[in-house]
């Protein structure tokens, strides 16, 4: 059985196509994150970014029953290859646990936006939101 958790579950606004996340057998599926604000505004720092980006992933992830540190796998997506040692400064600050990851230069639809986050990770006895 798969279950979705909704942008109520965690309280933002967001695209109406997609949903944050999706959860089946004990494995959590994110969207990507991207690094906007609680504000919903992007810095035009690419560390900020991050670290919002992560923010927000976290953020997913609690809704959905699990953690930061229970993370399997991590896709990164970077605005441009200059930005990989800043994102990567603050993505060990938070991602410990060396799950592992693949990072891909891409060129998106929005030139504010530098980086996006998704993951896929294992569910926990927290208790989800749905």
């Amino acid at each position: 059985m798969v279950s979705r958790i909704t942008w109520e579950n965690i309280n933002k606004s967001g695209n109406k196509l997609l949903s944050p996340a999706s959860i089946s057998n004990g494995h959590i599926f994110t969207s990507g994150c991207l690094g906007v604000d609680s504000n919903g505004k992007l810095s035009e720092s690419v560390m900020e970014q991050t670290e919002n980006a992560i923010k927000n992933l976290e953020e997913v992830l609690i809704a959905s029953g699990s953690s930061l540190d229970k993370i399997l796998k991590v896709l990164l997506f970077v605005g441009d290859a200059s930005y990989t040692s800043e994102v990567n400064k603050v993505y060990g600050k938070y991602i410990t646990t060396k799950p592992s990851r693949s990072c891909v230069v891409v060129g998106f639809p929005n030139p504010k936006v530098k980086v996006e986050i998704e993951c896929i990770a294992e569910a926990t006895s927290i208790t989800s939101k749905l």
